[in-house]
């Protein structure tokens, strides 16, 4: 790997003549929401791309003018367009009327919808309407995410974490390591509970 030609002082020399970009414009913020997106660590962007670490981090940081062939393997790795780069930063709403239903497992009389866009990688939402005594199954499961935040909109849960059980009512929330070994069950009435998942789960995962 060799970054030689891609060093040198942000803005300098045109673009498409051995750089991209020019000092107003920054793209370092955009590859590296790109690469969390991804859920690929700096050393895999690099080593696809044919970069190293070191550099990487450079351009992620705007300390480095990158050329345009590498700056192509990069998107390639991060299965993004090179325009997507220098597009201005906007959201995505998800309609009440559009959102996604999903299924993770679990107990009958649960539904559940993804919140948030389906090509969002950094974050999930899944909204869950469950059923009393409806959940996840007794048998505790763990999630392939870092962190899991629960709150609850209406109605009682009762989570069971490496055997220590939490019981939420409206309005509590709970935020636990989403490896960890846990269940869950509405406790009496139905309950509406908001879950977010960081970073988003893998296509497939099931409770």
């Amino acid at each position: 790997m060799s970054d030689a030609a891609d060093l040198g002082t942000p803005g300098a020399g045109p673009a498409g003549a051995g750089t991209a970009g020019s000092a107003t414009t920054a793209i370092g913020a955009q590859l590296r929401a790109a690469r969390l997106a991804a859920r690929k660590s700096m050393a895999e962007v690099a080593e696809e791309a044919g970069l190293t670490k070191g550099f990487l981090s450079k351009l992620e940081r705007d300390l480095a003018n990158v050329s345009v062939a590498s700056l192509m393997r990069l998107c390639g790795a991060l299965e993004i367009s090179v325009g997507s780069l220098f597009d201005p930063p906007k959201g995505e709403v998800v309609r009440a009327g559009d959102r996604k239903p999903i299924n993770f497992g679990g107990t009958a009389g649960m539904r559940e919808y993804l919140l948030t866009p389906t090509g969002e990688r950094r974050m999930q939402a899944i909204l869950s309407y469950i059923e009393p005594r409806g959940g996840s199954g007794q048998e505790a499961y763990r999630l392939p995410a870092d962190v899991e935040f629960v709150f609850i909109l209406a109605g009682t849960l009762e989570i069971v974490v490496e055997g220590d059980l939490v019981t939420l009512a409206a309005g509590d929330a709970f935020t636990f390591p989403a490896g960890s070994a846990h269940s869950f069950r509405a406790a009496g009435s139905p309950a509406q509970v908001l879950w977010v998942v960081s970073p988003a789960l893998p296509d497939g995962t099931r409770y």
